[in-house]
């Protein structure tokens, strides 16, 4: 291969593998990964339309942030792109069956192959097409945003919302390769970019102290968009999300800890009508959840003050503004996956990098009183 790119981490699944690359310059290699991946097939691309525009950008503008100087955009990556409207509110059944139609209209068969490109919606969107399409195609992700590369591009889950809760339609379909390239993460809203570091702080939090005491040590080059750190930021959070998806695939034991903060957080974005992004939510839902591991005397206080230090530091909401009340929260957690016969279970805490566990349990039960008292923590009304 040309640009001599070689597999960051290669995550092994029930059905076979797949390999990540995270590099900054990647996409100029789209084209020869695409190839060896999923050479001899169709490849049709899915994407938003704002990354749409931006992918326009890159391949006609040598000044392009996403183009490493010295470096020819792909000839065929990305061309005639199917595109659907930006944002959470585009994850449904209708925009599913909109993007399988057109893939009709373009006589995708068989031996057709879906390229991702974009963050999160992007991925479960297009992955859970590939996965229903003629029963299931080969799909490529090349996710565009900090949440999408080191979390939602992995471990083959796919689905749409519906009005009840979020992901609550899907299926696991294994995507046959990752392209991350960090030059992406420098066209983000500052918004955006902050959104995602939630999940690389719940990450730290889950399994790595280290990597935690990493991020308070580069608070600032971090937020300033340092393309060495957001290499090395990628790939620690990719080897932590793969070290756990490929210990429970289907998700029945250890990457239930992978749900800390999103709980709480699921509940507080769909009662939010989406109106704060998955991360703001995120954010929120590790503060809350910190508590309520406090609470349940399974970590001290001071755990979650440094979790909501380092949230801060990256300019995320430790406080909820919107006029949500308690009903409303706990009403849109009732729908959660998570909520296993009628009971809330969470992943907490039990230190920094070490996740609450019970034999084969990764989760902890806790009632309404107590889910109140750590929502409480957010100064909700």
């Amino acid at each position: 291969m040309s640009h001599a790119i070689e597999p960051t981490r290669t995550i092994v699944h029930a059905e076979g593998s797949y390999p990540v690359y995270v590099a900054v310059g990647a996409l100029a290699a789209a084209d020869e990964l695409i190839d060896i991946h999923v050479g001899g097939r169709a490849a049709f691309t899915i994407t938003d339309d704002r990354v749409a525009t931006e992918l326009g950008g890159w391949r006609q503008d040598g000044g392009h942030p996403w183009r490493q100087p010295d470096t020819q955009p792909s000839t065929r990556f990305a061309q005639s792109p199917l595109v659907f409207p930006h944002g959470e509110a585009s994850k449904t059944r209708g925009e599913w069956q909109r993007l399988s139609d057109a893939l009709l209209s373009r006589g995708a068969g068989r031996g057709a192959a879906i390229v991702a490109v974009g963050g999160g919606v992007v991925g479960d969107l297009a992955g859970f097409v590939a996965a229903t399409y003629m029963r299931g195609i080969p799909i490529l992700h090349v996710p565009t945003t900090v949440v999408a590369m080191v979390d939602s591009a992995l471990g083959g889950k796919t689905g749409v919302d519906t009005v009840e809760a979020k992901n609550l339609i899907g299926a696991f379909h294994h995507p046959a390769a990752v392209i991350a390239d960090p030059r992406t993460l420098l066209t983000l809203s500052a918004r955006e970019f902050r959104a995602g570091l939630a999940e690389v702080v719940k990450h730290a939090v889950i399994a790595d102290a280290g990597y935690f005491e990493w991020l308070e040590d580069h608070t600032d080059d971090i937020a300033a968009r340092n393309l060495d750190l957001l290499g090395e930021l990628v790939r620690r959070s990719v080897a932590i999300k793969a070290d756990v998806v490929e210990s429970d695939e289907r998700e029945r034991g250890r990457r239930a800890q992978l749900n800390l903060g999103h709980t709480i957080g699921h509940g507080i974005e769909h009662a939010s009508g989406y109106q704060l992004l998955h991360g703001e939510a995120v954010a929120l839902g590790l503060v809350a959840e910190c508590a309520l591991a406090s609470d349940l005397g399974l970590v001290g206080t001071d755990l979650g003050q440094r979790v909501a230090g380092l949230l801060a530091r990256f300019d995320l909401p430790i406080r909820l503004t919107a006029n949500l009340s308690f009903d409303m929260v706990l009403r849109a957690m009732g729908y959660d996956k998570k909520a296993v016969g009628g009971e809330l279970r969470f992943a907490l805490p039990v230190g920094l990098g070490s996740m609450a566990r019970a034999g084969d349990e990764w989760t902890v039960v806790a009632d309404a009183a107590r889910i109140e008292k750590a929502l409480s923590s957010l100064s909700m009304d």
